[in-house]
């Protein structure tokens, strides 16, 4: 496969031949930096984790320059950030038996950039060798901007592909923001209680995020956990830990349907369930 930038890379960790790695697989995810697959699409991971009918594959869009570093990466130049962020990511395909995992390598201001062309053509061609059943990216009201930018390039690129090329379901799912703010009949709820060690595993590898002064490993466990006793208020816990996220899938299945009045609809039918509850009350 011919992806854009020279240092664009595809990784097998099982060493299968790379049609055939691709064309195995049944869950993707599309995330703008490394470790944002393992917090936001560990759905994904756990659906195909141990399994030989299904599989997983990751796409990292952007090289991850610009990351917060300390401790023992406090003086790394940003290319050897780079390089380290691209080894981690690749471990966490590894311990995680990812099908691939590509890294794309674009610069932020390409995902940023509604014009360029790029990051939409390199998941095209993805979409095409994967057919994935299930998409995992992050979800419209997102708080940042590489996120979102990531978002809206793969429904572009998927609304770009013939009716049967497209996955039957699309997910934006929670990193820089969580979605508990959705109405319940909003929300896909995820039970992420299985394989707890995993997660674990998949959030640490990311060492230079951890040590580097961003403890995402706490912060998305604990995220988890809060979800699965707040999400209801009124029974026992029903799972250990859930993540939420936002079905997009009409974007796809509705090329005409436009992304800014879909998140505005989630955003409307908030407003109305505080304000019905106020009136309601007061």
């Amino acid at each position: 496969m011919k992806l854009t930038m020279p240092q664009a890379e595809l990784y097998v960790p099982d060493g299968v031949e790379e049609a055939a790695a691709l064309a195995r697989t049944t869950h993707l995810a599309i995330s703008a930096h490394q470790d944002d697959i393992e917090i936001m699409a560990y759905h994904g991971i756990l659906a195909c984790f141990g399994r030989q009918d299904r599989w997983f594959c990751g796409v990292v869009v952007t090289n991850g320059a610009g990351s917060p570093r300390d401790d023992l990466y406090a003086d790394y130049t940003d290319e050897r950030m780079q390089a380290v962020r691209r080894v981690e990511q690749k471990k966490a395909a590894f311990v995680g038996e990812y099908g691939a995992q590509f890294l794309l390598d674009f610069p932020s201001s390409a995902v940023k950039d509604a014009s360029h062309r790029g990051p939409v053509e390199d998941l095209k061609s993805i979409l095409r060798a994967c057919r994935p059943e299930v998409v995992y990216t992050h979800n419209l009201a997102d708080k940042h901007d590489t996120h979102i930018g990531v978002a809206l390039k793969a429904v572009q690129a998927i609304r770009e592909l013939e009716p049967d090329e497209r996955p039957k379901t699309l997910y934006g799912c929670e990193v820089w923001r969580d979605l508990d703010w959705m109405v319940d009949d909003d929300k896909t709820a995820f039970d992420l209680s299985a394989h707890p060690n995993l997660a674990a595993a998949l959030l640490g590898v990311f060492d230079s995020q951890i040590c580097g002064g961003k403890r995402y490993d706490l912060a998305t466990t604990g995220r988890r956990f809060a979800h699965a006793t707040y999400h209801a208020s009124h029974g026992t816990d029903k799972s250990n830990q859930l993540s939420f996220a936002m079905d997009m899938t009409p974007l796809v299945q509705d090329p005409s349907l436009d992304p800014l009045e879909f998140v505005r609809g989630f955003i409307r039918r908030f407003e109305e369930d505080v304000v019905g509850r106020v009136c309601k009350l007061r």
